[in-house]
């Protein structure tokens, strides 16, 4: 498992505690089952982007979908080399 998913998943645990829902809450508002928002939470990385971003819209947390690869500095410099070369 990729430690960025559990990571992932661990802040969206801690997000889900911090407003006092259960997995069943989540599970309703996302209209997935308990063991999916559980997987989701242990970053399971067979559990589709998709399904993230429900759990992420039933934590009322759906901006912060707008930010993944938002700062890519590694595409800037590349893309600054190859203008560099013209």
């Amino acid at each position: 498992m990729s430690q960025d998913l559990v990571i992932m998943g661990e802040q969206i645990m801690l997000a889900r505690k911090r407003r006092r829902l259960s997995m069943q809450d989540i599970a309703d508002r996302a209209t997935v089952t308990r063991l999916t928002v559980s997987k989701v939470e242990h970053g399971d990385p067979t559990v589709s982007m998709g399904i993230y971003a429900r759990v992420l819209y039933a934590l009322n947390l759906e901006k912060d979908l707008t930010l993944l690869a938002a700062d890519d500095a590694l595409g800037r410099q590349l893309q600054d080399a190859e203008l560099l070369k013209r």
